[in-house]
């Protein structure tokens, strides 16, 4: 799926600076981990230990151009970039995922619990793939940000998702389980 940014600006409530142009297809957190610069939006999650803003200008100097943001910055020091700025950078990823996730009309099995999640989803996979082209998420992405990205692979030729969904803290579930949407 590609999306123009103008129009993951709308879907994430966002205020667009610089450049309106432009197609997503990825979506990155980290920025040692940079692939296809062109097509992918970098959300500058903001944590306990870590800004994400402090990697735009390296990022921008990788090639990346799209980026959604929760602070000002010197716009013009990017002439090249598109910034979707947001009040939440971690809510926007999370809107983003749910408009995702609700394109497809897809049937969804959710795993949760303290343990086991990881090793039940695979156990699932192997039994259910030869009969359903499954999404499921990797490893054991089930955090309010490893779910967004699960559901982000999901395609139109899927016909079920698999998806894990851990708790850490209180109301964690209540913003997780929209986005997967077991059906």
């Amino acid at each position: 799926m590609r999306y123009t940014v103008q129009h993951i600006a709308t879907i994430v409530s966002g205020s667009l600076k610089g450049q309106t142009s432009g197609f997503i297809e990825h979506l990155l957190l980290d920025s040692r981990q940079v692939i296809f610069p062109q097509t992918a939006l970098f959300f500058a999650l903001v944590g306990k230990r870590h800004d994400g803003h402090h990697y735009i200008g390296q990022l921008y100097a990788e090639g990346l151009r799209h980026f959604v943001v929760s602070k000002p910055l010197p716009w013009s020091d990017y002439p090249e970039a598109s910034f979707i700025q947001v009040e939440d950078t971690l809510k926007g990823l999370q809107q983003l995922a749910y408009y995702h996730r609700h394109q497809f009309p897809l049937k969804t099995i959710g795993i949760t619990g303290s343990n086991g999640k990881t090793i039940v989803k695979e156990w699932l996979f192997d039994l259910l793939h030869l009969d359903f082209r499954i999404v499921r998420s990797p490893k054991s992405y089930n955090s309010q940000i490893g779910v967004p990205l699960s559901v982000w692979q999901i395609r139109p030729e899927h016909n079920l998702g698999i998806f894990e969904a851990g708790i850490s803290e209180m109301g964690e579930m209540e913003r997780i389980s929209p986005i997967i949407d077991c059906q």
